[in-house]
Protein backbone atom coordinates (compact mmCIF):
# COMPACT_ATOMS: atom_id res chain seq x y z
CA UNK A 1 0.00 0.00 0.00
CA UNK A 2 1.31 3.76 -0.59
CA UNK A 3 1.87 6.09 1.72
CA UNK A 4 -0.81 7.20 4.08
CA UNK A 5 0.12 11.07 3.00
CA UNK A 6 -0.04 10.63 -0.49
CA UNK A 7 -4.22 9.52 -0.26
CA UNK A 8 -5.11 12.87 1.08
CA UNK A 9 -4.89 16.05 -0.43
CA UNK A 10 -2.48 19.14 1.60
CA UNK A 11 -4.89 21.01 3.64
CA UNK A 12 -5.40 24.46 2.50
CA UNK A 13 -3.39 27.68 3.43
CA UNK A 14 -6.79 28.91 4.53
CA UNK A 15 -6.88 26.30 7.92
CA UNK A 16 -3.42 26.19 8.26
CA UNK A 17 -3.96 30.30 8.86
CA UNK A 18 -6.73 29.70 10.85
CA UNK A 19 -4.76 27.56 12.75
CA UNK A 20 -1.78 29.15 13.70
CA UNK A 21 -2.27 33.02 13.00
CA UNK A 22 -2.35 35.30 16.23
CA UNK A 23 -5.57 36.63 15.56
CA UNK A 24 -5.69 38.89 18.61
CA UNK A 25 -2.25 39.88 18.26
CA UNK A 26 -1.57 39.68 21.78
CA UNK A 27 1.87 41.21 23.62
CA UNK A 28 2.07 38.09 25.83
CA UNK A 29 2.48 36.00 22.60
CA UNK A 30 5.61 37.71 22.02
CA UNK A 31 7.32 37.72 25.24
CA UNK A 32 6.64 33.80 26.58
CA UNK A 33 9.51 31.75 25.62
CA UNK A 34 8.39 28.00 25.40
CA UNK A 35 11.34 26.10 26.73
CA UNK A 36 11.25 22.69 28.19
CA UNK A 37 15.02 21.83 28.82
CA UNK A 38 17.93 24.33 28.76
CA UNK A 39 21.07 23.70 27.69
CA UNK A 40 23.73 22.33 29.93
CA UNK A 41 28.03 22.90 29.80
CA UNK A 42 29.91 20.67 32.09
CA UNK A 43 33.78 21.43 32.54
CA UNK A 44 35.90 19.53 34.72
CA UNK A 45 38.75 21.08 36.39
CA UNK A 46 41.55 19.59 38.19
CA UNK A 47 39.60 20.43 41.49
CA UNK A 48 35.37 20.36 40.20
CA UNK A 49 33.21 19.46 38.09
CA UNK A 50 31.48 22.47 36.81
CA UNK A 51 27.68 23.13 35.51
CA UNK A 52 26.21 25.94 33.63
CA UNK A 53 22.58 25.84 33.12
CA UNK A 54 21.60 28.62 30.89
CA UNK A 55 17.59 29.48 32.01
CA UNK A 56 17.14 33.21 31.60
CA UNK A 57 14.13 34.83 32.71
CA UNK A 58 13.32 32.73 35.70
CA UNK A 59 14.54 34.03 39.22
CA UNK A 60 16.72 32.03 41.77
CA UNK A 61 14.08 30.82 44.02
CA UNK A 62 12.37 29.24 41.09
CA UNK A 63 15.48 26.20 40.75
CA UNK A 64 15.67 23.32 43.65
CA UNK A 65 19.08 21.46 43.51
CA UNK A 66 19.49 18.43 45.23
CA UNK A 67 21.60 15.14 46.03
CA UNK A 68 20.30 12.11 45.99
CA UNK A 69 23.03 9.28 46.18
CA UNK A 70 25.03 10.26 43.30
CA UNK A 71 22.29 11.84 41.12
CA UNK A 72 22.84 15.77 40.96
CA UNK A 73 18.72 16.93 40.45
CA UNK A 74 18.51 20.24 38.89
CA UNK A 75 14.35 21.26 38.51
CA UNK A 76 13.15 24.53 38.22
CA UNK A 77 9.27 25.47 38.21
CA UNK A 78 8.39 29.36 37.20
CA UNK A 79 4.59 30.45 36.48
CA UNK A 80 3.93 33.73 34.60
CA UNK A 81 0.52 35.84 34.21
CA UNK A 82 -0.74 38.61 32.05
CA UNK A 83 -4.25 39.62 32.85
CA UNK A 84 -5.83 42.10 31.73
CA UNK A 85 -9.36 43.69 32.48
CA UNK A 86 -12.82 45.13 31.04
CA UNK A 87 -14.07 47.99 32.44
CA UNK A 88 -16.92 46.15 34.12
CA UNK A 89 -14.24 43.61 36.35
CA UNK A 90 -14.83 40.70 34.15
CA UNK A 91 -11.89 39.33 32.61
CA UNK A 92 -11.19 40.76 28.50
CA UNK A 93 -8.11 38.63 28.79
CA UNK A 94 -6.18 36.19 30.93
CA UNK A 95 -2.77 34.02 30.30
CA UNK A 96 -0.63 32.16 32.29
CA UNK A 97 1.97 29.83 31.34
CA UNK A 98 3.65 27.44 33.45
CA UNK A 99 7.63 26.81 32.64
CA UNK A 100 9.51 23.42 34.10
CA UNK A 101 12.30 21.42 33.52
CA UNK A 102 14.46 18.98 35.45
CA UNK A 103 18.13 17.28 34.85
CA UNK A 104 19.55 14.87 36.20
CA UNK A 105 23.48 14.14 36.40
CA UNK A 106 25.05 10.96 37.61
CA UNK A 107 28.44 12.08 39.83
CA UNK A 108 31.31 9.28 40.10
CA UNK A 109 30.83 7.98 43.70
CA UNK A 110 33.55 8.48 46.37
CA UNK A 111 35.11 11.05 44.41
CA UNK A 112 33.15 13.94 44.72
CA UNK A 113 32.46 15.59 47.78
CA UNK A 114 29.05 16.00 48.09
CA UNK A 115 28.28 18.57 51.24
CA UNK A 116 30.25 20.97 49.79
CA UNK A 117 28.60 21.81 46.20
CA UNK A 118 27.47 25.42 45.70
CA UNK A 119 25.53 26.68 43.72
CA UNK A 120 24.30 30.43 42.25
CA UNK A 121 22.37 32.55 39.48
CA UNK A 122 23.36 35.18 38.03
CA UNK A 123 22.90 36.94 34.73
CA UNK A 124 20.19 33.99 33.24
CA UNK A 125 22.72 31.30 34.36
CA UNK A 126 22.44 28.76 37.28
CA UNK A 127 26.49 27.72 38.27
CA UNK A 128 26.94 24.95 40.17
CA UNK A 129 29.99 23.90 41.65
CA UNK A 130 30.61 19.82 42.57
CA UNK A 131 34.32 20.01 44.30
CA UNK A 132 36.40 16.71 43.82
CA UNK A 133 37.84 14.42 46.79
CA UNK A 134 41.50 14.50 47.09
CA UNK A 135 41.34 11.28 45.33
CA UNK A 136 39.50 12.09 42.62
CA UNK A 137 42.26 14.68 41.89
CA UNK A 138 44.69 14.65 38.96
CA UNK A 139 48.33 14.21 40.51
CA UNK A 140 51.63 15.74 39.16
CA UNK A 141 53.43 12.90 37.55
CA UNK A 142 56.17 11.31 40.22
CA UNK A 143 59.80 10.83 38.68
CA UNK A 144 60.74 7.30 39.66
CA UNK A 145 64.40 7.18 40.13
CA UNK A 146 66.28 4.32 38.69
CA UNK A 147 69.04 2.47 39.76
Amino acid sequence: MKNDQSLFPTIPSFFDDMLTRDWFNWPLSQRTNNWSVPAVNVKETNDAFELEVAAPGMDKQDFKVELDNNLLVVSAQKENKYEEQAGNGHFARREFNYQSFTRTFSLPERLVKGDEISAKYQDGILYISVPKTEEAKVKPAKQIEIH
